[in-house]
């Protein structure tokens, strides 16, 4: 454990080589946290691969399942600098940043504030912290594909806050004092969030949300993040990409992902132009054995560098 300030303590692992090309693994949600299936996208022969669970989520404390945890300080700048911390505990000059869907937002912030400590970047379902991919995930624009699940959502709320920023609403009831209306917010949102990632949508919870503690700090840390737009100022990711410019990149996002449409990448590419992406024809948000041969191929290419 690494304490990072403000009462954190972050959980982090390293595996494969001690002496090899240093990678770290920048998981989703925010709030998935690290598993053991990130270890198998990397040659275990040749990186020394860094895993860590963010501010509030997987093994690091304070958890975002416990009422009295405060997220005010689980921020993107913080998550950056947690990263420079871990990075300079580790005595670690320059690592390749990996990152998927909400952990593909948190690599570009890093890379584009510590360009000099990157030495490649593999991202997919990629994302870039725009409020339009916020608002077309949880605000409506992607409930024209899910029409009955984004339904099942709404309804979920009290009528009185049907009508307004739905992501709003659920953070108020996710931080409730009645723990049946927190664990009530969890289960409806992360039955949405269980129905969009692959097509056909699939119904009911996914397995990982079966867990009570998971389930409610993932939708907690998701609607606090998306609630203030990332802590991201509008397209400045985008913008910034010029930075990136000597860092080679790979994009990999499938044709039919609905969480983290192509176009995200597309946009992405066109301010990095020096990046490849890799665009899977079957493949949608969760990573099918075509998008993992792809995130291997990456990281197969890189290590020879």
């Amino acid at each position: 454990m690494l304490a990072v300030g403000d009462g954190n303590l972050i959980y982090w692992e390293t595996c494969g080589n001690p002496h090899g090309k240093p990678a770290v693994v920048l998981h989703g949600g925010p709030g998935s946290g690290c598993s053991p299936g990130w270890r198998r996208l990397f040659d275990p022969a040749v990186y020394r691969i860094v895993l860590f669970d963010q501010r509030g989520c997987g093994r690091s404390t304070p958890h975002a399942s416990l009422p009295e945890t405060d997220l005010s300080t689980n921020t993107t700048q913080n998550l950056v600098a947690d990263m420079e911390l871990l990075r300079q505990h580790l005595a670690i000059e320059r690592w390749l940043l990996f990152g998927g869907s909400w952990g593909s937002t948190l690599a570009l912030a890093y890379a584009e504030a510590h360009p000099d400590r990157v030495t490649e970047i593999v991202l997919f379902g990629v994302t870039t912290g725009r409020r339009a991919e916020f608002d077309w995930l949880f605000r409506g624009g992607i409930s024209m594909l899910f029409p009955e699940q984004g339904q099942q959502l709404v309804d979920a709320l009290p009528a009185a806050d049907r009508d307004g920023d739905i992501v709003e609403a659920y953070c108020r009831r996710l931080n409730h004092a009645d723990p049946l209306v927190r664990e009530q917010a969890a289960l409806a949102w992360c039955t949405w969030e269980s129905a969009t990632p692959d097509w056909p949508p699939q119904q009911g919870l996914a397995e990982r949300f079966k867990d009570a503690a998971f389930a409610l700090a993932f939708a907690r840390l998701v609607t606090h993040y998306v609630s203030h737009n990332g802590f991201v100022e509008d397209g400045s990711l985008l913008r910034g990409a010029g930075v990136l410019a000597d860092i080679p990149g790979v994009l990999i996002n499938g044709r039919f992902d609905f969480q983290a449409p192509i176009a995200n990448a597309w946009e992405l590419k066109r301010a990095w132009p020096g990046a490849e992406l890799v665009i899977v024809d079957d493949a949608g948000h969760g990573a099918n054995p075509a998008l993992t041969a792809e995130l291997i191929a990456a990281t197969d290419r890189f290590a020879l560098r």
